[in-house]
C-alpha cells in the first residue's frame, strides 16, 4: 500500500470524488461534504493539502473552472481506490483473516 492510502481523510477524498455525479467536485463542495460526514470543521490549510497531496502523486488532477479549482480521480487513483475497497471487501468477508 502507498503512503496516500494510510490517509483516511485521502481516502475519503478519493471515495467522494468517485461517488460524485460527473466524477468531479469543486474543491468547497469536497470540504463541505467531508465536515458532514466527519461532523466537524476542517481547516482549510490541512484539507486542501490533503488534496494537493493526492495531485502530486497523481491520483487527483486538478483543473480551474472560472475562479474555482475542480478536481477529479485519474485513472491511477481509481485503481488504487478500487483496489483499497476490495481489500476492505475482503477483509470484512474473512473476518481480517487474510489481512
Amino acid at each position: 500500500m502507498t503512503k496516500w492510502l494510510r490517509s483516511g481523510r485521502r481516502r475519503d477524498i478519493c471515495f467522494l470524488l468517485a461517488a460524485a455525479a460527473d466524477g468531479e467536485l469543486r474543491g468547497q463542495q469536497l470540504k463541505t461534504r467531508l465536515e458532514s460526514h466527519y461532523d466537524d470543521r476542517l481547516e482549510p490549510k490541512s484539507f486542501y493539502g490533503s488534496l494537493s497531496a493526492l495531485v502530486d502523486a497523481g491520483f487527483v488532477e486538478k483543473r480551474t473552472e472560472g475562479l474555482h479549482d475542480v478536481y477529479a480521480l485519474t485513472e491511477a487513483g481509481e485503481r488504487r481506490m478500487r483496489d483499497h475497497a476490495d481489500w476492505v471487501g475482503a477483509c470484512l468477508d474473512t473476518g481480517g483473516e487474510s489481512a
